[in-house]
């Protein structure tokens, strides 16, 4: 009964929202799951008939698999989602969502290096090899752009204006920015380019991505989580460190020098301004140890 709505849920997804294949299939699960709790409980009706009773019972259901506090706020958002969908599209006129409480998540919040930590964890690269001088420009782009890592290993070649200091980035969902990059990681983008990338194996397909393996072709994810976990431990840095953290410290040195907080949304690609507002409270923390360590009414 409800394959008909997945189908334009699919679509809507796709085509208005603009999502990756991995997106879409994650929503369409967790609607899934609420079929699932329906027909295990009283047999299929239509998202019409879904009341918020049914939906508190789904919840409590989800709680009793075993799932996260995480994990359930992520499937109570997808049939959100779903249900705006459906108001969209009247095919539904109430929202039974509305008052549905998500459970209490606790967010982690990563470490964040200091400027010297970065400073130092980048000084421990061997540029006498070639993939000292790529991997330089990497993690120089990453802490001056907040790239994610997925934008780091896709950066296109032909998304670099650094004649004019902006780099063209290819965010979630397809979304794209333009986003300053500084002069030290322009610097060492033409250095490897012209020196080291003119010189590797090109294979089919990957002729436009910048940063490439000895092979020829595009970096995982897990190389860049290596090539910084190993780095950082010859800096003798014990923080728990992953690509992201570079991402993070970008953005909360920003927050902490008193940029603007839209202009960080904008950088970093955030959809909503919400999630952003993460590095506010990580700016209110800063200015506290800050008066704790400098100011003599919060050293009695």
């Amino acid at each position: 009964m409800w394959d008909a709505y997945k189908k334009g849920f699919k679509a809507f997804l796709r085509l208005e929202k603009s999502l990756s294949d991995l997106s879409v299939e994650a929503y369409l699960r967790d609607v899934d799951k609420l079929t699932q709790f329906l027909g295990k409980e009283e047999g299929s009706r239509p998202p019409a008939d879904i009341t918020l009773k049914d939906l508190q019972g789904f919840v409590k259901w989800i709680g009793e698999l075993g799932m996260t506090a995480t994990s359930q706020a992520r499937i109570i958002s997808g049939i959100r989602s779903f249900y705006k969908y459906l108001l969209t599209e009247q095919m539904v006129t109430v929202d039974p969502t509305a008052l549905l409480e998500t459970p209490k998540t606790k967010r982690a919040l990563p470490d964040v290096l200091s400027f010297e930590e970065i400073e130092n964890i980048i000084g421990q690269i061997d540029q006498s090899k070639p993939e000292g001088g790529r991997n330089k420009a990497i993690l120089e782009t990453m802490y001056s752009c907040g790239l994610r890592v997925s934008e780091v290993i896709g950066l296109k070649i032909s998304c670099l204006y650094l004649d004019v200091g902006f780099i063209r980035v290819i965010g979630k969902g397809d979304k794209e920015r333009l986003v300053p990059i500084g002069s030290d990681a322009v610097k060492f983008i033409k250095l490897y380019k012209d020196n080291i990338r003119v010189h590797q194996p090109m294979v089919n397909g990957f002729e436009d991505i910048l940063f490439l393996n000895a092979r020829g072709k595009g970096l995982s994810r897990v190389m860049i989580f290596y090539i910084i976990r190993d780095l950082a431990k010859k800096a003798g840095i014990a923080k728990n460190i992953s690509p992201h953290t570079f991402r993070h410290s970008f953005a909360t040195h920003l927050v902490e020098g008193g940029a603007d907080l839209r202009a960080v949304q904008e950088m970093l690609g955030h959809e909503s301004i919400t999630t952003t507002e993460i590095y506010t409270h990580l700016d209110r923390d800063f200015l506290r140890n800050t008066l704790q360590q400098f100011h003599p009414a919060f050293k009695k």
